[in-house]
């Protein structure tokens, strides 16, 4: 071995090791979007099917064990969004019992995006 190639394994190691550090610090922040992807999603669907199920209920039926009744149902997929951390960006019922609507969940990196619709089967597309 030679004086001058002395420690230049030892640098190669160091690099490697670098290299490998950046790729799982990139491969976390990917997962972690994912996640918070999915919980927006969860959120999103929750919100929708709990609003949708209190248009659709029954006269007289109790719905849920909080305030808010049939006559609101955005407010009752707040309420459910809140539950799950989550904000509702925007909530509209449309005809025929449909409700469609937007949810935002604050993220260590910023905001995850959701959307879900939900409704009677006869008011299929």
């Amino acid at each position: 071995m030679r004086g001058d190639d002395r420690g230049s394994g030892t640098v190669l190691v160091l690099g490697l090791i670098a290299v490998v550090g950046v790729l799982a610090g990139l491969l976390g922040l990917v997962v972690g979007a994912q996640s918070a992807r999915a919980h927006a999603q969860v959120t999103a669907d929750l919100a929708v099917l709990a609003a949708a199920g209190s248009i659709a209920a029954p006269t007289g039926m109790v719905v849920s064990d909080d305030a808010v009744s049939a006559a609101d149902p955005c407010g009752r997929a707040r309420a459910v969004a809140a539950r799950n951390t989550g904000t509702i960006a925007a909530c509209t019922v449309l005809p025929r019992g449909v409700v469609q609507v937007r949810v935002e969940v604050p993220v260590a990196l910023g905001t995850a995006h959701a959307e879900a619709r939900a409704g009677p089967a006869s008011a299929r597309e």
